[in-house]
């Protein structure tokens, strides 16, 4: 007579594979949550009218300096040296459309796009009943207000490509193209032009989020859209104008738009990194504690709407 075999133990892997789906269903939940939020936002006629007319600029820009120099005449001749002068150099190489399109963008035209969205992330969703929609397990609001932040940063780095797209496109259709001479005198090729335009988009998008931590955190602050986006662009606005006055040059180096220009150390030959550094630093500074206020703030808020 034969024994049975003794059968095998059963449940021991059950939870684990329990815990690694509830894992997978929170990625899943997570990657959900910020591809709706990003449709969302892109899909919006605000999103959109602000991207268009920030691809306007440097249609407009290149529009001006062909128009001015149609006589052969140099683009910025007799101008002033302030900022980065890239302007002059257009006419010579459509590339530099590129770098004066940011640098003509990045005070007040990307900071006031960004501050509209980053402004209306929160208090737009209770100006308009959605959030506490939103807030329903398995969201969370630690989650929803990372996911929210998220979006504002790839809205961001959108914003800054979209005005170098625009750029580029202009520049090869207006002015002829090659290699290039960098601040510093030197010539480089215009694969390795390309490749500093490139890396100067990405300086000038992560210089956006500062701004876009402090627009959360202000859209934290009140229920209504409209009222977060102004106080936000108000605060853009009246804190470049601060760091214009000189009597307040030992605060200065602490606005989070001292440095934004500092991209254009990017086109010297070596690249000067001190200041670039010191820019990424001061984002960083920002995003964390804007960061971190908003989160307290948003945990601890009665959403009512």
């Amino acid at each position: 007579m034969s024994r049975a075999e003794p059968s095998a133990p059963q449940g021991h892997g059950e939870p684990r594979d329990r815990a690694e789906t509830a894992r997978a269903r929170r990625t899943a939940f997570r990657a959900t949550l910020l591809r709706n939020e990003l449709l969302t936002t892109f899909r919006r006629r605000r999103t959109l009218a602000l991207l268009a007319v920030l691809a306007a600029v440097p249609v407009l820009v290149g529009i001006a300096v062909k128009i001015e120099t149609s006589d052969g005449s140099s683009a910025g001749a007799g101008g002033g040296g302030g900022g980065p002068a890239f302007i002059s150099q257009i006419t010579n190489n459509g590339l530099f459309l590129v770098f004066t399109a940011l640098a003509a963008t990045l005070p007040f035209f990307l900071p006031m796009a960004v501050g509209v969205v980053a402004g209306d992330a929160i208090a737009g969703e209770a100006g308009s009943g959605t959030l506490r929609y939103l807030l329903v397990a398995p969201a969370g609001r630690s989650r929803l207000l990372l996911t929210k932040y998220a979006t504002v940063v790839v809205f961001c780095l959108a914003a800054t490509l979209v005005v170098a797209v625009s750029a580029l496109t202009v520049g090869a259709l207006l002015f002829p193209l090659g290699d290039l001479t960098t601040i510093s005198g030197t010539r480089i090729s215009f694969a390795e032009g390309l490749g500093r335009a490139l890396l100067m988009a990405l300086a000038v998008a992560a210089s956006l989020i500062g701004v876009a931590a402090l627009g959360l955190f202000v859209s934290t602050m009140t229920g209504s859209g409209i009222a977060a986006m102004a106080t936000t662009v108000g605060l853009l606005i009246t804190v470049q104008i601060l760091d214009q006055i000189p009597q307040l040059h030992a605060l200065q180096p602490y606005f989070f738009s001292h440095y934004w220009l500092s991209f254009a150390d990017l086109m010297r030959e070596p690249v000067h990194w001190d200041d670039l550094a010191k820019n990424l630093g001061l984002q960083a500074l920002y995003a964390a504690v804007f960061g971190s206020a908003a989160w307290a703030r948003f945990t601890a808020k009665d959403v009512t709407a």
